[in-house]
This record gives C-alpha cells, structure tokens and sequence, in this order.
C-alpha cells in the first residue's frame, strides 16, 4: 500500500455563534469555498489536481444539506470536474473525512484529496436535523438515551471528577490556548477570513477567555441538572442503566464545556507522487486510523477504547507517542483520558483545545490534527495521536508521524 501524506494543514479562526459573532454573515458553503481557495492558492493546485474533496459536517439540513461539499467545490475556485463528498459521523466528521481521504491514498483510488469540515453553528442549530437517536422512542428507550451534557455529567460521576478537578482542567485550557496564541503558535495554519472585497472579518479565534479562573467558573451553575433530575428526569434513567451509581453528580457548565462556534477546516493529503507532480514537501506521514462503537448511553468515552485499538493495530504502545490532542468536548472526557493511560498532562493539548476556543463540530477533527502537526514540528517531535468521543457512542483516531 502507498504511504499517506500530510502536505499542508489550514483552518480559520473560530467565530462565536452569537449574534456579534465575526463570521455571522458567512454561510457555511461560503467559508467551506474560503478555505478550499487557500488550500489551492498555498499549494498551486490547478485542473483536476485532486480525486475529490471530503468534508465533513454534523448538521446536514438548510445551507449545511444537500451535498456541502460539492457545492463548496462549485462556489471555491477549484475545477469543476473535482467531485464532492459530505460525510456525518457526529463530532469526528472532519478527522472521519481526513482518515477516509488517507485511506483511499493507501488503496490506491486517487493520488491527492482535500479533507475536512465545517460548521456554522450560529447559522444552523445544533439538533435541528432531528436525530433518531433522541426523537424515535423505540430507539431511545433501547439505548437509555440522555443528552450529552449529562453523558458527561455520567463519566464524572462514574470515574470520581470533582467539580474542582473539571474547572481546574478549564482553566488551564483557556491559560494554555492564550500563551499559543500570544506565541504566535497557530501562525501556520489560520487563514485569515475577508469579506467580498478583501477586508478582514477574523483573524484569531474569539471565543476564548483568558482571565477565566477558578473563582469565576465556581460561580456557574451546573448547565445539566435541572434536566437531570427534574425534566425529563434524564438522572433516573441513567441510573437505570448504571444502578451502582446512587445519583448522578452534575459538574459541568458552559465554562467547563466545549464552545459553541463557526468554523472550517482543510487538509490536503497525498501519495508520494502528488508531492513530486506539484512540487510539495511532505509534512507528515499518516502512520494509521481508527474508529469504534461504545456504549450509546455514556456515550463520550471512546477516546480510550479506540486509542487502545489504534496503538494495538499500529504495534504501538502511548510510549511511542510524544503528542495527544483529545478533543475537549467536556472536561470529563479528557481527565477519563488522562486517567485511564496515566499520561503526562505536559503531553495532552499542550495549546489548549475546545474549552477555550471552542468545537464547530463538523471541523474540530481535522483541526485538532493539524494543530498536532504544527506542534509536532514546533517542539521538534516525531509522533501524534489525535482522538474524539462522538455523538451516539462511538470513538475515532488518527496517529501521525513526521517526515
């Protein structure tokens, strides 16, 4: 099988989703194109220099339906004989589309893809593409759905995370996030956004909060227990499915939480006769991926089982692995992480992650591999592992290493 290639790793800044939020006025095939013109403008793709373009996003109804990524290809200034793909697998959409383009490249169905995502979550609300999982009570009631605010709530409880232990997590994402950006750590990889003519609307990623300490977050109330324990009473069915559990303790709140933002994401990947056609140094080798089922109902735990399966398919062991990114959907996930392999924390998003600066959940996969990349060759490093916990119960994984 051909070797996989990382050539170039691109993302904008993230916009909040509020009403003042920077790129409010930017649809998501809009930005989708932005990004896409980057990647061929960086790199000086022309014709059809790539097999087709994969992109990932969550929430598929309105402007985000309909074959995004084609319609992105059509609006960006990439030829038209490219094709589209949009995938879905919830919030490891963009590594999902990063790890299927690799893929392919190994197999031998096309020398060079675009991979990523986008999500515009203050122009297309999270859920309203009506789930199964949590609409359907046939399916509901047989997984023991809960949201996965109380999911969260469920692996702290299960796993003994305090409420200190997940904003003293917070807050060190928001202390780590503030020092890359003032390091100028991301310089490779955001793209400045400009409107129609030229001007810029984003620049760095807005979301972040720098002064957060723990005195602020301890002034929070928990965003999930009224849900849990009085409407719909979501506690007592957790219970139900984890009965050595007395009460569900609710820890989690918006400071300690993913944010919720707009943002996009690009790759471009290739055999090694992609780099050699257009004249492009590889940066990375995709060394192997992975993903996996879990339990649906604590649903955001697979960052462990899918890190094992990676490393036991690779022959590796986390000693092998000088990087993590796990994605920061709640600070839980991340500490169960932490837990399970005893990692160094000095090793795990070592510029912060969605805490501070939030999770446009059809990108952050391909984003949280691109900022192991730009971190691998900052600090000189060889190896990274890049994971997620997913919607529905499941796990997904991508380790890379330099070249």
């Amino acid at each position: 099988m051909a070797d996989a290639f990382i050539y170039d790793a691109i993302r904008t800044p993230r916009g909040k989703d509020r009403p003042d939020g920077s790129l409010q006025e930017v649809t998501s095939v809009a930005l989708s194109a932005r990004v896409l013109n980057e990647v061929k403008t960086r790199n000086g793709l022309e014709g059809a220099a790539v097999e087709d373009v994969i992109w990932g996003n969550v929430t598929q109804v309105g402007e985000q339906g309909g074959c995004l990524a084609r319609s992105a290809v059509l609006l960006s200034d990439l030829d038209e004989t490219i094709p589209g793909l949009s995938i879905n697998r919830f919030c490891a959409s963009g590594m999902e589309a990063v790890n299927l383009a690799a893929n392919q490249v190994k197999g031998g169905a096309g020398a060079g893809y675009i991979a990523g995502g986008v999500e515009m979550m203050g122009r297309v609300a999270m859920g309203s593409d009506g789930a199964a999982i949590a609409v359907d009570p046939s399916l509901a009631m047989k997984t023991y759905f809960v949201p996965q605010g109380i999911s969260a709530d469920i692996i702290a409880t299960e796993y003994g995370f305090s409420r200190d232990d997940c904003d003293a997590f917070a807050v060190e994402s928001q202390r780590r996030a503030a020092a890359a950006w003032a390091e100028g750590r991301f310089a490779r990889s955001v793209m400045t956004v400009r409107d129609q003519n030229g001007l810029p609307i984003l620049e760095r990623d807005e979301y972040m909060r720098p002064g957060t300490d723990m005195q602020a977050l301890g002034a929070l109330k928990p965003s999930f227990k009224e849900m849990g324990e009085i409407m719909p009473g979501f506690d007592k069915l957790a219970v139900m499915k984890y009965p050595h559990l007395e009460k569900i303790e609710h820890v989690h709140h918006a400071g300690n939480s993913s944010g919720i933002v707009d943002g996009a994401a690009a790759l471009l990947i290739g055999n090694a006769e992609f780099g050699k056609a257009h004249g492009l140094k590889p940066r990375a080798r995709i060394r192997a991926t992975a993903k996996i089922g879990t339990d649906p109902t604590i649903m955001l735990t697979g960052p462990v089982p899918v890190t094992e399966k990676i490393l036991r398919e690779a022959g590796m062991s986390t000693s092998d692995i000088d990087l993590f990114e796990v994605n920061e959907a709640f600070a839980a996930v991340v500490l169960r992480f932490l837990q399970a392999f005893d990692a160094d924390p000095a090793k795990v998003n070592v510029n912060g992650g969605a805490i501070a600066m939030g999770h446009p959940l059809g990108a952050t996969g391909a984003i949280i591999i691109g900022t192991l990349l730009d971190e691998l060759e900052r600090t000189g490093k060889g190896t990274g592992l890049a994971t997620l916990c997913i919607a529905s119960g499941m796990g997904a994984a991508t380790i890379i290493e330099r070249v």
